[in-house]
């Protein structure tokens, strides 16, 4: 298995920087989609400055060439390859492939892909004993996390950062065992007996198996509900140096092996503010209707700004104009959602919400028009995935981007342990008084 690595980006002149009596200049360097960077790699050893700049939002902290998203035109790519001609073209597990290799598989690649994950997709038993020893009650995204962690235990055989035989076996195990992980988390919560994987089905199929499916009574999968999950998963692969990739290459900068690596982007995306938005959404749509469905209550006070109300899935940080992703998925939710016919207050309430936002002028001008959050929510909603799930199946779509990125990471000239710089604001120096004179 090939993998494309080109991390080279053009000259693009020089910026002057003037400190006191010292001038210097630094690099602009240009990226493949025309995006400009200042490189300051020298501005310590030149100068002594560091930069300040709070929770990075104006640092490239690597170069990639893994994704490219552009916010202000709602695009994004994968290796290239617009979403929206993936969501329409492949599947997660073709997606995968992409992302971690860097071309789309030929068939015969995919059915060395395909076979490699089903290899794979049990855990070892004594691992089934680890979820005795959680409480009923545990987030599925703490069980996710340590047993993720604890591979790492039982397959000492593929430990070595440097030895592409090893990495690729545990890319294999990860991407075949986090669904089966997740499934058993989802069983312990219900107290159910665990379902082993059935690799006649396919990615999606077997992972909902996993979830529904009993000793007492087989489930049939719905073929919606695995096209569904199909292009979330696809839509939720990766997006560029957000808090859990980061994490991943962060921790994998010291050498830490791909499974601690990974355990670490799941707790990172585990956090309300990233990949717990979605949840977040729900419990505000199940507020709103358990008020009776009162969404104009709920639209004034997310616009008056004494309110701290706010409403969950509406608008993004990085997308100024529109989520790509959102798009893909909205048509698979109102098609979910008709023929479900169900009668649940909370997607009233939801279809209430997107009118309000596509045509009320207060939400046009502001741009805050439904997020992939908002609609992934509904959908697991609608396939009786419960709201603690929501961030599992987040992790289990963005698995590919975080070993995408870790790899190209390790395939990095000159690759350096992440070490951020900080602006000191504590005590000066102080003499320590002994205990009994103080």
């Amino acid at each position: 298995m090939s993998s494309s690595v080109n991390l080279e980006t053009q000259d693009a002149g020089t910026v002057r920087l003037t400190y006191g009596d010292q001038e210097i200049e630094l690099p602009v360097v240009e990226g493949s989609e025309g995006e400009r960077g200042i490189d300051i790699s020298a501005l310590r050893g030149s100068t002594g400055l560091v930069t300040l700049d709070e929770g990075f939002v104006n640092t490239g902290s690597t170069r990639s060439a893994v994704t490219f998203l552009d916010g202000e035109k709602g695009i994004l790519r994968y290796r290239g390859y617009p979403i929206e001609d993936l969501a329409a073209h492949c599947d997660f597990v073709e997606v995968a492939y992409l992302l971690i290799h860097g071309e789309l598989p030929s068939p015969a690649e995919a059915a060395n892909f395909r076979s490699g994950i089903r290899h794979h997709t049990m855990i070892h038993e004594d691992m089934r004993s680890f979820y005795n020893g959680f409480p009923r009650d545990a987030h599925p995204m703490a069980i996710l996390s340590s047993v993720v962690g604890a591979l790492s235990t039982f397959y000492q055989d593929s430990m070595q950062v440097d030895d592409p035989d090893q990495v690729e076996i545990s890319i294999y195990r990860l991407l075949a065992k986090l669904p089966t992980i997740a499934a058993y988390a989802y069983k312990k919560s219900i107290g159910q007996p665990f379902m082993y994987p059935n690799n006649d089905l396919d990615y999606c199929e077997n992972f909902l198996h996993m979830m529904f499916a009993t000793p007492a009574h087989d489930h049939l999968v719905d073929p919606d509900f695995a096209e569904a999950l199909n292009l979330l998963l696809i839509v939720h692969a990766d997006h560029e140096q957000n808090c859990s990739t980061s994490t991943v290459r962060m921790v994998g900068s010291s050498n830490a092996n791909l499974f601690a690596s990974i355990s670490a982007g799941i707790g990172a995306l585990w956090g309300p503010l990233h990949g717990g938005a979605n949840e977040a959404c729900v419990n505000m749509l199940e507020q709103i209707a358990a008020d009776g469905g009162n969404v104009k209550k709920y639209v004034d006070m997310a616009k008056d700004k004494n309110s701290s109300f706010r409403l969950m899935g509406f608008g993004h940080r990085v997308y100024k104009n529109f989520d790509p992703r959102a798009q893909i998925i909205r048509a698979c939710c109102d098609k979910l959602l008709a023929k479900l016919n169900i009668d649940d207050p909370l997607f009233h309430v939801a279809q209430e919400l997107q009118d309000v936002a596509l045509e009320d002028e207060y939400f046009v001008e502001r741009k805050l028009y439904p997020n992939v959050d908002f609609y992934s929510g509904v959908i697991y909603r609608a396939m009786g995935i419960p709201v603690q799930m929501f961030t599992v199946l987040f992790s289990l779509g963005r698995l590919p981007g975080w070993i995408a990125h870790w790899k190209e990471l390790h395939a990095t000239p000159g690759k350096r342990i992440y070490r951020p710089r900080q602006i000191y604001t504590g005590q000066n120096e102080r003499t320590v008084v002994p205990i009994e004179n103080r």
